[in-house]
């Protein structure tokens, strides 16, 4: 048990906090200080039980508390592991800049460069449709959109899943509807059809993914969801795209530089 000893500090056997909570309390600390690492497996239920001196119950109920955070993970016969965490991606505010589509990059793959991964698309739909009435209401009530539909994936781990809504007169027979649009994504081809972008709009909320979601994405029991509806403008005033993004929270770190005059 000296082992466990050194990983796990003791309870509080004075403290209001119930034990399950503090065994918890105690993992968690030791996964975020790194004493037991991604993939590492965890002290069995029969140890910290020895080590707590509490009931069988007791830590069942501190590990199921973990998996409700998402921080681990338990595979039948085999015991409860840290749960891998997928590589972070730095959602900059200068992600749309137009430096990077004048390179060649898309906003994702110049964030995945950043990050130092590898970036990948998979589950992409490319269709005409009527627009739900949010959508319609954002893009100015077109009576049909061109809608792209994809997936993003780094180091092969699907962290995003977005859906682009375009109005079809600007999209129609450009390349915006091919699988591939070419380089820059579809901003840059936006651009090259005349519509030169000039300002972005995003709300973002946090929440709670639906079943679907949490299928696309991989998503461990009590990880939520950065939800992000993105509208495009043109130097006109039009919107030309709504993007609604639902990212793994716990793959983005958002980062903003904001101007203090």
């Amino acid at each position: 048990m000296a082992q466990l000893s050194d990983h796990l500090g003791p309870l509080d056997p004075t403290g209001d906090r119930a034990v399950y909570r503090q065994i918890a309390d105690r993992l968690r600390e030791a996964i975020s200080r790194g004493r037991f690492t991604e993939g590492a497996k965890l002290p069995s239920e029969a140890e910290l039980v020895e080590h707590f001196g509490v009931s069988r119950m007791t830590v069942r109920n501190s590990i199921a508390l973990l998996q409700s955070e998402g921080l681990v993970s338990a595979e039948h016969g085999k015991g409860v592991f840290v749960r891998p965490r997928p590589p972070v991606r730095r959602l900059a505010s200068d992600r749309f800049a137009r430096r990077h589509r004048e390179q060649g990059k898309s906003a994702f793959i110049v964030e995945a460069d950043a990050a130092g991964s590898a970036p990948t698309v998979d589950q992409l739909e490319v269709r005409e449709e009527r627009p739900s009435a949010e959508v319609s209401a954002r893009l100015g009530a077109p009576h049909k959109v061109l809608v792209r539909k994809r997936r993003y994936l780094l180091d092969g781990r699907p962290i995003e899943y977005a859906a682009s809504y375009l109005p079809l007169d600007i999209a129609r027979d450009t390349p915006i509807v091919q699988p591939n649009p070419g380089p820059g994504g579809i901003y840059a081809r936006l651009e090259e059809l005349g519509h030169t972008l000039d300002h972005f709009d995003e709300e973002l909320r946090a929440r709670m993914p639906t079943p679907q979601e949490a299928r696309h994405l991989h998503l461990a029991s009590g990880v939520p969801v950065i939800h992000l509806v993105r509208t495009a403008f043109d130097t006109h005033g039009r919107a030309v795209e709504v993007c609604d993004t639902v990212m793994a929270a716990d793959a983005y770190l958002l980062t903003y530089r904001l101007p203090a005059t």
